[in-house]
């Protein structure tokens, strides 16, 4: 290797010695790495074990589309993420995953997805009543709820009682947490295990999908059609002729629970705290409604053009990515720009850094939604909201219909004013929000 294709490190001395903030809130750390070593630099974080963290959108685009066939999820997500939500598409690799992404495609299709706007609307407007005017209050566990119960309507129709949903719920979200343990703090492995703590959070997702089991078998026994996403996933067949078996069907409606409620929720927090901010958006969004409404659409076609409160949630989801971070490993060794990667690197794609990058954002941390007027294609090369290549979000057109729905729905009723000084976050496994106090005036 030519010293030109080394990549500059930061020692394992300095990743100890703020370890403790690391633990907190990693972005800091790493933005100040990026800003002394370049784009792309090694962590050690172990004797002989370290991260390559990049922020170089060329890499990014490399990587997950032009050269994806050397690179694959990490083991954060093949392993540690498996034993509590089995092996789905998020989670699976290789053939499995080929199989699993041809199955379950369709329904994903904007045709399928018209079926699920009315569920989601009401799912929407039935949290909604739980905002009380004139109070101060924190939008996310609301966002946070409507999102998993969008999920659950899109997925089960009303197969579920209200008490087996809200146990999906703290499972769910229990075992996230427990996992972000587990990746920030791996020096503890052994007392997780010893201590028998991993194997009471093992024993929360059995009962998940002993939930799930149920909800599953009484469907078919019931021969009822509800063309929502269950009816979907029970009649997919693969090339074979044969269906899903039932482990394999669960472990795709736990990857649905998982992917599919937190990054909406966080997302929403966002979008909704950046319009308390930025009141002229507001009214924006609203005189598109007013306009939109006067036209009798159907819902498909009122979502698709409300273009304004697209372009809101896209700034949004560029300043606050859900998915900040993206990982892969290289199977053989690969060289991108004079860069040199040896076989089994662990990569590290900070998303966040990505999309405030100096060098390809006008003002970077400013929240201008007027830059998505043309629509995302344009960023395509440096903006990865939903990841990019093969592996991109199933659910991208899903949460994107979602999240308009629920950002119309809202600006229509209120007026959203902050309760707080400063955006804060919270990142875990995705972005999440921190204190996202509003307090929300009913319009005349």
């Amino acid at each position: 290797m030519t010293e030109s294709g080394k990549i500059p490190e930061v020692s394992l001395m300095k990743f100890l010695k703020h370890s403790a903030n690391i633990l907190k809130n990693p972005l800091p750390f790493h933005h100040d790495n990026f800003q002394k070593k370049g784009d792309t630099f090694r962590l050690n974080i172990g004797f002989n074990k370290s991260v390559i963290f990049s922020r170089d959108a060329g890499l990014v685009e490399y990587v997950l589309q032009k050269n994806q066939k050397n690179f694959v999820k990490s083991e954060i997500q093949t392993k540690d993420l498996v034993k509590y939500v089995g092996k789905g598409l998020l989670t699976s690799e290789g053939e499995h995953w080929k199989k699993q992404r041809k199955l379950i495609q369709p329904a994903f299709h904007k045709k399928q997805l018209a079926n699920l706007l009315d569920s989601i609307e009401q799912a929407i407007l039935l949290e909604y009543k739980k905002i009380t005017v004139n109070e101060e209050l924190d939008i996310f566990p609301i966002y946070n709820d409507l999102a998993f119960q969008t999920v659950v309507k899109s997925l089960f129709s009303s197969a579920a009682n209200q008490e087996e949903i809200n146990r999906l719920q703290y499972i769910t979200e229990e075992t996230q947490k427990m996992l972000v343990k587990e990746l920030r703090q791996p020096y503890l492995g052994w007392w997780f295990k010893a201590s028998g703590k991993i194997d009471s959070y093992l024993k929360l997702t059995s009962e998940a999908r002993n939930i799930l089991s149920k909800i599953v078998q009484e469907r078919r026994e019931s021969n009822e059609k509800y063309d929502d996403l269950l009816d979907m996933l029970l009649e997919a067949k693969y090339d074979d002729g044969n269906f899903m078996d039932e482990e394999q069907l669960i472990d795709e409606i736990l990857i649905l629970f998982t992917a599919g409620h937190e990054t909406t929720s966080n997302s929403l927090t966002f979008t909704a705290q950046l319009l308390a901010l930025n009141p002229q958006w507001q009214e924006k969004i609203y005189e598109e409604i007013s306009s939109l409404q006067e036209q009798e659409l159907d819902l498909m076609s009122y979502v698709t053009k409300c273009q304004i409160t697209q372009q809101v949630i896209e700034e949004s989801m560029r300043l606050y990515p859900p998915a900040y971070f993206i990982d892969r490993v290289n199977l053989e060794e690969d060289e991108f720009e004079g860069k040199y990667f040896e076989p089994g690197s662990n990569l590290l794609f900070s998303i966040h850094e990505v999309h405030r990058h100096p060098d390809l954002w006008k003002d970077p941390d400013a929240f201008k939604p007027e830059r998505f007027a043309e629509g995302g294609r344009k960023y395509s090369s440096q903006y990865f909201p939903f990841g990019a290549g093969p592996r991109k979000c199933i659910g991208n057109n899903f949460a994107m219909f979602e999240m308009i729905i629920a950002v119309t729905e809202l600006v229509s009723q209120y007026k959203i004013l902050p309760g707080f000084d400063e955006i804060d976050i919270k990142p875990l496994i995705t972005l999440k929000p921190k204190n996202a106090i509003l307090k929300f005036q009913s319009r005349p």
